[in-house]
């Protein structure tokens, strides 16, 4: 017997946040998220998403036992202005038991239907700026602070019920090698001169808060033609900034200007968490932030989490500047091993950018959709 309960209570919303602990305790590459974070994020009264949005959460129960989990969600700027009828869903973690995945499924449909929407999408988040994806490769890879962790049965159900795949997210793991330096070296002087740009680098998070608007607003117009984009919000704007800050080392953030001191391009790079978030498990207290602090300051991996550049520059080479810079980063903290963020697998763009790094496809993972009935 199949039994899947709403949830509304604090309570009930912890039990939600810690079945993948129960799921995944011998697992060894899922690195878990920060508990408070993930209820923080989730919290109808903290997260300002819900100025936008909506999500229903939801419990299964095989006779009696906890056995999965969804979040059913509507981006109303998704279905009011860009006419996206459609209904999101994330927070998806399941027993290999297709029959409670299709109870927890049935939700999304309900919820979808009684609200007017057409079909539906996931796993997905919130917004564009959130994780999304079912892994289907790279089983034996830890994920990474932004991305979720899933066994190899979760697309086979998704498939044996119907569902189609929609968005394929890629991701590549780089070797940082000395010899591209002097080529990328090279070329990023040229264009400096050629279009009168500089690097900004700073010495402190203080240093990075005037530019976080105008970072995001690059992301805006980097990423607006990409099929899952959704405008970043001010107020989203406002909480990542506070939410993010502490994990950013004002080292790995590299931004370009031009002569009026107008951004045009930017990356962030963090050390690699996944090997501190597995140690962590959940819990900044008492290990969390040692565990953190410590990958943070002596690690010879790193991750590339977000690069924009202004339409106006792209396909000028404002790439080779930034990563120049990225280069000169990676030698400095004895950095040997890159992985790169989850980017949509017809980004060809910026797959071209990491030729000169002998890349190798190392993950993948899908969202995947259904029509309502």
């Amino acid at each position: 017997m199949i039994e899947v309960r709403e949830i509304s209570s604090k309570k009930d919303l912890k039990t939600f946040i810690k079945f993948p602990f129960q799921l995944y305790k011998n697992c060894d590459y899922w690195a878990p998220p920060f508990s408070n974070e993930e209820l923080e994020t989730l919290d109808k009264e903290k997260n300002p998403v819900f100025k936008n949005a909506e999500a229903h959460y939801f419990l299964a129960y095989k006779n009696g036992i906890l056995s999965g989990r969804i979040a059913v969600i509507i981006n109303w700027i998704e279905v009011k202005e860009q006419l996206k009828k459609k209904v999101r869903f994330g927070w998806f973690d399941v027993i290999d038991d297709v029959e409670v995945t299709k109870a927890l499924l049935e939700k999304v449909f309900a919820i979808g239907k009684a609200n007017g929407l057409e079909y539906t999408e996931g796993p997905v988040g919130f917004s564009n700026m959130e994780k999304a994806g079912i892994l289907t490769k790279g089983f034996d890879e830890l994920n990474t602070l932004i991305t979720w962790y899933h066994y190899p049965y979760y697309a086979k159900h998704f498939e044996s019920l119907g569902f189609k795949k929609q968005a394929t997210w890629v991701e590549y793991r780089l070797k940082v090698i000395d010899w591209t330096i002097e080529k990328v070296d090279k070329f990023s002087g040229l264009l400096k001169n050629r279009y009168n740009l500089h690097v900004i680098r700073f010495k402190n998070k203080k240093e990075i808060l005037p530019y976080v608007n105008d970072m995001f607003g690059l992301l805006n117009k980097t990423y607006s033609s990409l099929q899952t984009f959704v405008p970043i919000q001010q107020y989203q704007i406002d909480y990542y900034k506070e939410k993010y800050f502490s994990f950013i080392n004002p080292d790995y953030v590299i931004c370009v200007a031009d002569s009026s001191e107008k951004l045009i391009g930017f990356a962030i790079v963090m050390p690699s968490f996944s090997k501190a978030l597995k140690k962590a498990n959940g819990s900044l207290f008492p290990f969390g932030w040692y565990y953190l602090l410590k990958a943070q300051k002596k690690n010879d991996a790193a991750a590339l989490y977000l690069i924009g550049i202004d339409p106006e520059y792209q396909g000028k080479g404002v790439t080779a500047i930034l990563f120049k810079e990225i280069q000169d980063l990676f030698n400095a903290k004895g950095i040997t091993q890159v992985e790169t963020n989850p980017e949509l697998e017809e980004n060809k763009a910026v797959q071209q950018l990491w030729k000169a790094y002998n890349p190798v496809q190392h993950k993948e993972r899908s969202t995947f959709t259904k029509p309502i009935n």
